[in-house]
């Protein structure tokens, strides 16, 4: 009989769940992106090794993703995540046990001798417990029992979706986790190839300044010599010596740096980096696609993987709702075995040692002190937080994106400006030099032209990297081509 109860209860009607109907929230930007006009293609299609040419900077992008201490959590968290789900799926079937038992005991007992008269006598006339203990004959016998069963123990029918409701809440906190793991990935490989050329600008401004250094030195040096013939005033070679600190403190000021921001790559590496690595690009060889579409913010929705990780929260609350409801209602669990039982192992598996037991349970909620009417509320409350929390994100992904979309415009324009600005103080401080030489003028004019074209050549290297990382960001931003398998 059991076997049949366990069945039916497999296939038993569980009703439907009281999670409300989800609508996802209306996005809270506007229906396009400024300055976005290629629509034409898809930045989802372009995975980051096609976004990135440097071969050095690919290299250290697959250590980032072999080594990063950040991105093994996320992935462990997703893998935690999984398990819970897991184990709240379970509950959805019945657990069945079996058990096998053995007892042997030892029963003792007394039984009165009836050939002994003083017995009825001390029983009849009370004469003490003493006197009947004596007349009576200790015995004592050994039993054993043997048993085996299979049941399920506390089973909860699902009539009102509860365990449903939760089992939903848990797949989409692992479907959150799982987005999250991605956008770590995302951030991370964003983050290498921004300190990869924050690095690279470093790099580019130490080379500058010791260029500089020995330009300046040279100068330094005829500017001393024309003074030691009485060519030159002593001003002149005091300016000229100025030049020679100014360029030197630079020097070391982005040897500094340059380390400083090795040590950072290092570290978001999560790895030592290694000793052969490719050789890197220059900031003006760098070549990244360049003409990233905008898309629509829909797009950006369906893609961005922290967007698509508080849409799954906001289900994750939503479900939460359904299981607070089901708690108002009645709560039905099953306990049930069934087996054999016998005193002796040979007897176990006869018909005649057959036992089971069935023992549905409900419960029926009536006054709780208005714990799951607060419950409920809570859920309700939360839900409203989440979607608050997913519409800021989207706001905040739609700013990101905005801001990179202008960036983009304006720093091609900027680059040209200021290349052609470091060629006009090039010609400005050759012009300079030569009057100088010739005598038409002092020093002041050569010192004066160095330093505006030394701040121009400083500005383009910035401009420079300032415009790869802001396409890093936008490709980030857009969160397209991250899907590549690691």
């Amino acid at each position: 009989m059991f076997r049949h109860v366990l069945g039916a209860t497999l296939f038993v009607f569980t009703g439907c769940t009281m999670i409300p109907r989800y609508e996802r929230p209306a996005p809270p930007v506007a229906g396009v992106f400024p300055g976005a006009t290629d629509r034409a293609a898809k930045s989802d299609e372009i995975r980051w090794s096609d976004f990135f040419a440097d071969p050095r900077l690919k290299r250290l992008i697959e250590l980032a993703l072999a080594n990063n201490r950040d991105l093994r959590l996320a992935a462990l968290n997703v893998e935690k995540a999984q398990a819970q789900y897991r184990i709240q799926r379970a509950s959805l079937f019945p657990s069945i046990d079996l058990s096998g038992t053995f007892t042997r005991s030892l029963a003792a007992g007394y039984t009165t001798n009836p050939g002994d008269s003083n017995a009825s006598s001390a029983t009849s006339t009370g004469t003490g417990l003493a006197s009947s203990i004596a007349n009576q004959a200790v015995s004592s016998a050994a039993a054993n029992q043997f048993s085996v069963s299979v049941g399920t123990t506390a089973y909860e029918l699902d009539l009102f979706g509860r365990v449903r409701s939760l089992n939903r809440q848990a797949l989409e906190e692992y479907f959150s986790s799982a987005e999250t793991h991605r956008s770590t990935q995302i951030a991370l490989v964003a983050q290498v190839a921004t300190q990869y050329i924050t690095l690279r600008e470093e790099e580019e401004q130490l080379n500058l300044a010791r260029q500089t250094l020995m330009a300046v030195q040279k100068s330094y040096d005829l500017t001393k010599k024309t003074f030691d013939i009485g060519a030159a005033a002593e001003s002149d070679v005091s300016s000229a010596d100025v030049q020679v600190q100014t360029a030197r403190v630079n020097s070391y000021n982005y040897e500094r740096l340059a380390g400083q921001a090795a040590n950072s790559l290092a570290a978001i590496v999560g790895a030592p980096l290694p000793a052969d690595l490719p050789p890197g690009r220059s900031l003006r060889e760098q070549r990244v696609l360049a003409d990233i579409p905008a898309g629509l913010p829909s797009d950006l929705i369906a893609r961005r993987p922290d967007i698509l990780a508080a849409e799954h929260t906001l289900l994750s609350a939503n479900a939460n709702i359904g299981a607070a409801r089901a708690a108002f209602f009645p709560t039905i669990t099953l306990t049930g075995s069934a087996g054999n039982s016998s005193v002796a192992l040979s007897q176990l598996f006869t018909k005649a040692a057959q036992m089971w037991s069935f023992s549905p349970q409900i419960t029926v909620p009536i006054f709780t002190g208005g714990s799951n009417l607060a419950n409920l509320d809570v859920a309700k409350v939360s839900k409203r937080i989440e979607i608050a929390t997913y519409e800021k994100t989207i706001q905040t992904a739609f700013r990101e994106v905005a801001d990179s979309l202008v960036a983009r415009t304006v720093y091609t324009r900027q680059i040209s400006a200021q290349e052609a600005l470091v060629a006009a103080q090039q010609r400005r401080y050759d012009f300079a030099l030569t009057r100088y030489r010739n005598g038409s003028d002092s020093y002041l004019g050569v010192l004066t032209a160095q330093q505006d074209l030394y701040s121009a050549q400083q500005t383009l290297i910035s401009n420079r990297a300032d415009r790869l990382a802001n396409l890093v960001t936008l490709y980030k931003a857009l969160g397209g081509g991250w899907r590549q398998p690691q």
